[in-house]
């Protein structure tokens, strides 16, 4: 009965006709084939940023760690 019920509340859909399949490509971004040297140094970009983003969180957590050891300095003194 579940079944029945939803194959009523789903309608179909008519297929897309061929204009309008043109117009939704357009909407895409054209792929462009990118060489190994491309892909190499994007990659190596990439790869630089987020050595930039851990050297900023590393040096956060630098900063934390020496205020509790201040604090704990000053505890056990």
């Amino acid at each position: 009965m579940t079944a029945d019920k939803n194959k009523q509340q789903q309608p179909k859909q008519p297929p897309q006709s061929g204009q309008q399949a043109a117009s939704d490509d357009s909407k895409r971004k054209t792929w462009v084939k990118k060489s190994p040297v491309d892909i190499i140094l994007e990659q190596v970009k990439k790869q630089e940023e987020k050595v930039a983003e851990l050297k900023k969180e590393l040096a956060k957590e630098e900063a934390e760690l020496h205020k509790m050891q201040k604090a704990a300095s000053f505890l056990s003194a």
